[in-house]
């Protein structure tokens, strides 16, 4: 065995488990679930989109503002915003002629802080 941290280890022959197979087969989700996934996903793969998670965590807030915490024009921040809407991450209410956003449920946060957590174990 080699002393290579990123070395995959494989088996040495080649042998099937057809029961094991079966069973993880049929446990799989759908095909679309798993499509659905994998978009949500590509939306937390962006660090401004991130920023703008964490800014949330904190409170309910209009674009001005992320804008003026993240240092970022207030365009660019309303096109993350729409894309992390699109997913269903944020969500919006309007009070007068101010648009506040906040995250749209509590998944959001355990999505985001497994993660953190899986990153500070490395």
């Amino acid at each position: 065995m080699s002393n290579l941290k990123n070395e995959i280890e494989s088996c040495e022959i080649t042998k099937t488990h057809k029961d094991i197979i079966d069973k993880v087969k049929d446990l799989l989700p759908e095909e679309e679930k798993l499509y659905d996934l994998a978009e949500l996903f590509k939306v937390f793969g962006d660090s401004t989109r991130i920023k703008i998670i964490c800014v949330l965590f904190e409170s309910e807030m209009c674009v001005c503002d992320i804008s003026a915490i993240l240092g970022m024009s207030q365009s660019a921040v309303s096109h993350q915003l729409r894309v992390l809407k699109q997913a269903k991450l944020v969500k919006y209410r309007k009070d007068g002629k101010v648009v506040y956003y906040s995250l749209d449920d509590e998944h959001i946060k355990a999505i985001f802080n497994m993660g953190l957590e899986h990153i500070e174990e490395m």
